[in-house]
């Protein structure tokens, strides 16, 4: 038997989970004490490796103190980006760092600043790594 791909329903429910136990400041351990399973099961979970049955998604949901729902909400939308060819906000927000970083830039006010931002992590995206580590590299990023 081949190995099975997760289905997308699954993984998104499982992105979903991580922003929500983001949010809640919760690790992936505090989580699954809370819920009674192994901190490897909810990374099984995040990932969509694993599905959630109802029962377990209704706890999840309870510890997170969110609704049921909040799992599933939005998702025409988020099927019509994808048809579009386009990535799932959802996969994006479910990166590592991604929250703590939406969560800083939600704390600032200037716009000019924020568009700035904006900016340099798209220029920074965009452009491939050279060179060493850091401390290899001058000021500029440039040998």
């Amino acid at each position: 038997m081949g190995s099975k791909k997760p289905d997308l329903i699954d993984v998104e429910v499982g992105q979903r989970i991580r922003i929500q136990r983001l949010a809640a400041g919760l690790s992936q351990s505090e989580l699954a004490e809370r819920i009674g399973v192994t901190f490897q099961q909810v990374q099984k979970y995040e990932k969509g490796m694993n599905r959630v049955g109802a029962g377990r998604l209704t706890n999840i949901a309870r510890v997170l103190n969110v609704p049921v729902g909040s799992f599933f909400d939005g998702r025409d939308t988020i099927e019509q980006v994808e048809l579009q060819g386009m990535d799932s906000p959802l996969a994006a927000m479910a990166q590592p760092y991604a929250y703590r970083l939406l969560r800083a830039y939600a704390t600032i006010s200037d716009p000019d600043l924020r568009e700035t931002i904006v900016e340099f992590v798209e220029r920074t995206a965009n452009q491939p790594f050279i060179g060493g580590p850091r401390s290899e590299r001058s000021p500029s990023g440039r040998h």
